[in-house]
């Protein structure tokens, strides 16, 4: 049932996401009311730990956010300003344990053994007959990372990639960054860092995902023990306004000095009218609701801004089964459908329940289990890892099972705005976040589609407090 509209005389914020959570946290010590209002029944938004167990202790898996770099300086400043910062830990990548397994044309092979296999799966796809060893190295960690991690388009094109690539590597003197008990290993952030030119020499393909290729098996990465959504948690406790889930946003009017939110609530549709508002919904889920009041450029970037696919699924296993064949943590490059499978560090009593990522897909491939309900989706990821971890089909080794295919979540219908747009130029991915972030009357716009860097909490972060900024001054000049 509708009723009248009422004036508030709070802002609103829509979601309850970091970037929501942050900006009324802020908005709040500059001395502003804000009530914050969630569609869904649970605060975080894309950060998402999932519990096996009601105890706070229980064993738990990241459906959501799982790493911090160390260098995102914005997520840093909130870890410590909640008290967080003895709760940071290294996060360990694919390559980072030894005996981490990688997908090769060989079959599963640990990471300290898979140099022989890489070169020989790159020398199907390249010739490098002319090239030096350390070259070949090279192109073959990289095209295993490639492999590994990047978007299936990207993975589709690499051997024009690499052929592109490796006659640029191979003026280098790459030595320097062999390592290994048989110099077989290579540091490929180490080379890219101190030899910028090799960037010339990627395809745009290649270009724009680099940066997330070594970041992601770097070591400059963190977690939060006992789970990302202690950060989520600790910056709701400090907000002193509601912060009201179950409150669907379905329709907004935009005005000059208000904006009027319609909200579905059960069975009623009550529509607020609020000095300013700061919307940080998708733009995935807000190009569904009625929105009034907005110029045409605006709405354009709302309907055609991309957004990619992520599917977790994790396993909630009798004993860490993995710790019989070395392997401590980390990730493996398990391919097919599952596409990554991560060891996620033990936290509590040695003996209990162990978690497995089993499954952390992204772009098309999020979508191969994704659309399966979730039994199925689960059984298919026990299913493809058998092979590789035969004791997952022992009897009552796996004990439960979560999972979450963000492409198919309401709440969000993606899990990020897309960043690796083939061909599309840094000073292109700016002025599409400026339009993404630009206000519109009193109606405000913050997360991660709105800043520098997309898919991050520190991009969410950085686009809330410049949204406190904008609304402050807003708000200021009409007192």
């Amino acid at each position: 049932m509708d009723g009248p509209t009422e004036d508030q005389d709070g802002i609103a914020v829509l979601g309850a996401g970091i970037a929501g959570l942050v900006a009324a946290y802020e908005l709040e010590a500059l001395g502003h009311r804000v009530t914050v209002l969630e569609g869904s029944e649970r605060i975080g938004g894309r950060i998402h730990t999932h519990r096996f167990g009601t105890a706070d202790d229980a064993p738990h898996a990241e459906l959501g956010a799982m790493r911090i770099p160390a260098t995102h300086e914005l997520t840093m400043r909130y870890v410590h300003k909640l008290g967080l910062a003895t709760a940071l830990r290294p996060f360990p990548t694919i390559l980072s344990d030894d005996h981490n397994r990688l997908d090769t044309g060989s079959g599963f092979v640990r990471v300290k053994d898979a140099a022989k296999a890489l070169v020989a799966d790159l020398r199907r796809e390249v010739d490098t007959g002319a090239y030096k060893p350390e070259t070949v190295l090279f192109g073959a960690w990289l095209a295993a990372v490639v492999r590994a991690i990047s978007p299936a388009e990207l993975r589709d094109n690499l051997a024009a990639d690499l052929a592109a690539l490796l006659p640029l590597a191979d003026r280098l003197d790459l030595t320097p960054y062999l390592h290994g008990p048989r110099s077989e290993r290579i540091d490929l952030g180490a080379v890219f860092r101190e030899h910028p030119e090799l960037r010339a020499g990627c395809t745009p393909r290649l270009y724009v995902f680099l940066d997330d290729l070594l970041l992601e098996t770097g070591t400059s990465l963190m977690y939060l023990s006992g789970g990302m959504s202690r950060l989520v948690e600790r910056l709701a406790d400090r907000i002193r306004g509601p912060i009201l889930p179950g409150r669907e946003v379905v329709g907004l009017h935009v005005g000059d000095d208000a904006v009027r939110v319609t909200l579905r609530h059960g069975t009623h549709r009550p529509t607020h009218r609020h000095p300013a508002a700061l919307c940080t919904l998708p733009f995935s889920v807000l190009r569904k609701i009625p929105l009034d009041g907005v110029d045409a450029d605006k709405r354009d970037v709302i309907n055609t801004m991309e957004y990619g696919s992520a599917t977790k699924i994790a396993l909630l296993c009798r004993e860490a089964f993995w710790e019989r064949a070395g392997i401590r943590g980390g990730a493996s490059a398990t391919g097919g459908r599952t596409r990554q499978t991560y060891y996620p560090p033990r936290e509590g009593a040695p003996r209990r329940e162990a978690v497995l990522l089993g499954s952390y897909a992204i772009a098309e491939d999020a979508h191969l289990l994704g659309k399966f309900p979730a039994e199925a989706r689960h059984a298919a990821v026990v299913d493809e890892l058998a092979p590789l971890h035969p004791e997952l089909k022992e009897p009552g080794m796996v004990l439960d099972a979560a999972s979450i295919a963000w492409a198919d979540n309401p709440w969000s219908n993606g899990c990020t705005a897309i960043r690796w747009r083939w061909g599309s130029d840094a000073d292109g991915s700016d002025e599409e976040m400026r339009r993404a972030a630009r206000p519109q009357g009193r109606l405000f716009f913050a997360g991660e589609h709105c800043s520098t860097t997309p898919a991050w909490i520190n991009g969410a972060i950085e686009s809330a407090l410049g949204a406190v900024a904008a609304i402050d001054t807003a708000l200021r000049r009409s007192w």
